[in-house]
């Protein structure tokens, strides 16, 4: 019994003293990977949906649009908004996208620890006071307004993923 707990104690010694850091860029491809797989799940729901890009949807400000990345801080704040807003719609295909965010926030949250980045508190959350008022009047243009952005912004992303060197 002892030989047992031994030999079990050495194996694990052994994996944790001859482990190796995780390598930025691997975390970085994992990031890309997942961020590819967001983008095939809205194309996948999209057709789905029919509304014109060029028609104007008002009362829906609040829902991010495409602006440059300046950090990863800064597309960490992005997606915490979107996550919010999936989490509050009831589709299924909304939980899993939500869900999908949530990982992808937590690879933007290793890549920046293995930088040495701080992480700031996702602060544009409390510009989501009236939600659940705009989604009881139009969950249908919310849905697609919030799709199309989050689309746009992880296509924006994976571009800069590469031009980020900092935090």
């Amino acid at each position: 019994m002892h030989c047992v707990t031994l030999f079990g104690f050495l194996w694990l010694y052994y994996h944790l003293y001859y482990s190796e850091a995780v390598p930025i860029r691997k975390v970085q491809d994992d990031t890309k990977t997942l961020t590819k797989t967001i983008i095939t799940r809205i194309n996948d729901i999209s057709h789905m949906y029919s509304i014109s890009a060029k028609q104007r949807v008002t009362g829906l400000d609040f829902i991010p649009g495409l602006h440059p990345f300046q950090s990863l801080s800064d597309m960490d704040q992005t997606l915490a908004i979107y996550q919010q807003i999936l989490s509050s719609l009831s589709s299924r295909n909304m939980v899993q996208i939500s869900n999908d965010l949530e990982n992808l926030r937590d690879l933007l949250h290793l890549l920046g620890s293995l930088k040495s980045c701080p992480f700031e508190e996702a602060d544009g959350l409390s510009a989501l006071g009236n939600l659940e008022g705009v989604m009881e009047a139009s969950l249908y243009s919310t849905e697609v307004v919030t799709l199309t952005r989050l689309q746009k912004s992880l296509y924006s992303m994976l571009q800069q993923l590469d031009l980020i060197h900092g935090c």
